[in-house]
């Protein structure tokens, strides 16, 4: 174990990952890691957007950095959220709540979802509660027609909230300072779960095209790969077959392919790309924070690559996304000393961010259609005919994005429009 190091970098050589470039915190060094093989189980990206339930430290790096090294991403576009976020800080309140009779209430106090989806009500899905939420506020029915809604425990009693929901309502507590037995709780849609990142096939090697020919050495599991499991839309508890069962895939095949692997060679120096950017940034005094970069990031994504997309949203927020990058190469850090200096590790973070933002929105751009957590509302069929298909998005040196497919591959169950 090397706690205190942050990867930055893979090293990859003639087809072959051979090892990692990584930033020891403590001292303020990088330091190369090679390997016969890597695996990346770095989780997922929820921070390119503002409300999240999504931990700090989620800014996607693992996936990022396999963009940079020519690793296409798949499926970009699908991002689920959450319906029932605590307003502003996204800290999820589980469907666990809804299940035991929490209900949702617009600013009227009345069930909306009775409206949209008659049968399962406030069991629906999460894209589709997200959206309705949504409508509910932007036609002025949000809590004092303000942008969020309520989910009411206070029916329940006090016995079955305490003893059924005790972590939830604790959240509620803790960080609302409200009591659930005796009032509704504020929420709001919150980024929850990437279904796209790193193409791997089910032994959980990275593949780099159409063909899922892989690339040896290198390893995804868990929320930064895209195995597909999740297709468009995960359903509750899946993510721990990401986990798991793609985990444990991944480590079994590493173990075979580690008897007969040979050690990568390593040219010149690999740590030179990430060594540029950080002296760059300890060096330069001058220029706008980070920080307010990441929160126009945040905010931008929100508003225009979140639960509802339009053909004009998206392409503001790639010509948003573009600004930024222009801006955060003249941007500034406050600490320029070598040890646990965090202000660089989160400028550096920034970078990854405004990778993955763009590849979500291009990608979201590109999928004329509404399927599972990526909804148009330009387009809101579902299109089978032209989009029953994996996206792989790269990006070229010169900064422009390319896109393959790949087939989607169905056995006893067919795609069917979805009716509540």
């Amino acid at each position: 174990f090397f706690d205190e190091f942050q990867m930055l970098d893979l090293v990859v050589t003639d087809g072959r990952c051979g090892g990692l470039v990584a930033y020891e915190i403590a001292r303020g060094e990088l330091h190369l890691f090679r390997a016969k093989a890597v695996l990346l189980a770095t989780g997922g990206f929820g921070r390119i957007y503002k409300v999240t339930s999504n931990a700090h430290a989620l800014t996607g790096d693992g996936v990022a950095v396999a963009w940079r090294c020519g690793v296409p991403l798949e499926d970009m576009e699908f991002f689920q959220f959450h319906p029932t976020g605590i307003y502003k800080l996204g800290i999820l309140l589980s469907e666990a709540a809804r299940g035991e009779g929490a209900v949702l209430l617009n600013g009227r106090g009345e069930r909306f979802m009775e409206r949209y989806a008659p049968t399962l009500k406030d069991l629906a899905p999460r894209d589709l509660i997200s959206r309705c939420m949504y409508l509910e506020i932007r036609e002025g029915r949000g809590i004092g027609g303000k942008d969020y809604l309520h989910l009411d425990f206070r029916h329940l009693g006090k016995e079955v909230i305490d003893q059924k929901l005790p972590d939830i309502t604790e959240f509620v507590r803790v960080y609302l300072g409200l009591d659930p037995t005796r009032e509704p709780v504020p929420i709001q849609p919150t980024a929850h779960y990437a279904m796209g990142g790193i193409p791997t096939n089910t032994d959980g090697q990275v593949i780099v095209n159409e063909r899922a020919e892989p690339l040896w050495g290198l390893y995804a599991a868990g929320e930064c790969a895209c195995v597909s499991v999740h297709g468009a839309n995960r359903l509750g508890t899946n993510s721990l077959v990401d986990i798991l069962v793609f985990g444990r895939r991944a480590g079994r095949h590493m173990a075979r392919y580690l008897r007969d692997a040979e050690l990568p060679p390593v040219h010149g120096d690999p740590a030179s790309r990430v060594r540029r950017e950080i002296e760059a940034l300890l060096a330069r005094d001058q220029g706008e924070p980070v920080a307010r970069l990441r929160d126009e990031l945040q905010q931008e994504m929100m508003d225009n690559v979140g639960v509802f997309r339009t053909a004009a949203g998206l392409q503001h927020a790639l010509e948003k996304i573009a600004e930024l990058r222009e801006r955060y190469g003249r941007a500034r850090i406050n600490d320029h000393g070598r040890r646990f200096n965090t202000d660089l590790l989160e400028a550096l973070e920034m970078g990854f961010l405004l990778d993955l933002a763009e590849a979500t929105a291009a990608a979201a751009l590109h999928r004329t259609e509404s399927r599972g957590g990526h909804f148009r509302e330009d387009f809101p069929r579902r299109d089978d005919a032209a989009w029953l298909k994996h996206t792989l998005l790269y990006r070229g040196p010169d900064g422009r994005h390319e896109f393959r497919y790949r087939p989607v591959v169905i056995t006893r169950f067919h795609p069917k429009e979805r009716t509540y």
